[in-house]
């Protein structure tokens, strides 16, 4: 998050005015209409690098298992941010774009279904956050430390670590409680026993 990008704001309300289209059911062999490895080529391309190679569009174009599908919504929905004039006048991006879109990506993909990405506001506000510190850029105005106290609270990931990690905690204070209330019913008996 070293470099300074875009306003928040126009980010946000532009995944939020995501068009229907970007939203339909991407092709997966012979199922759903949007062809998702043509979208991410063209933006590629837009932003001025090379489309994508056979091999490369292949990735695009499965993903039967419903991670697979969420995760090629949310690259429809993620190629839709990518192509505000902000990124398309930084051609820098093209390099990283693909990368991010089959890496960190599928994570982000695997935490959330994809349409609340676009129709819940912190789930938006995470999307571009996440997108913006993947490129190594966070929100104009912000600090490093700003940008990245506000993403790790709005994380779904982080927040699903935090509730396991707190369940756990609470499991281990039971069992020792238990253990606590053995041990003393223990010595209790062993003294009715010695007298």
């Amino acid at each position: 998050m070293k470099m300074e990008g875009p306003q928040l704001e126009i980010l946000t309300r532009r995944v939020a005015e995501c068009p229907v289209d970007f939203l339909a059911e991407p092709r997966i062999g012979a199922a759903g209409s949007i062809p998702v490895a043509a979208i991410v080529s063209d933006l590629i391309r837009d932003l001025g690098g090379d489309p994508l190679t056979l091999r490369q569009s292949t990735g695009f174009s499965k993903g039967d298992a419903k991670i697979g599908r969420n995760h090629l919504r949310l690259v429809l929905i993620t190629c839709w941010l990518f192509h505000d004039p902000w990124f398309l006048n930084r051609k820098e991006c093209a390099n990283l774009l693909y990368l991010f879109l089959t890496g960190p990506l599928t994570d982000l993909s695997a935490t959330t279904a994809a349409e609340k990405f676009v129709s819940e506001p912190d789930r938006r506000e995470e999307l571009v956050r996440f997108c913006l510190k993947e490129l190594d850029l966070r929100p104009a105005g912000e600090t490093i430390a700003q940008a990245q106290d506000r993403l790790a609270t709005l994380s779904t990931a982080e927040r699903r670590r935090v509730i396991r990690a707190a369940r756990e905690a609470e499991e281990r204070a039971r069992a020792i409680r238990e253990a606590m209330v053995r041990r003393a019913a223990d010595e209790a008996a062993a003294k009715a026993s010695r007298e």
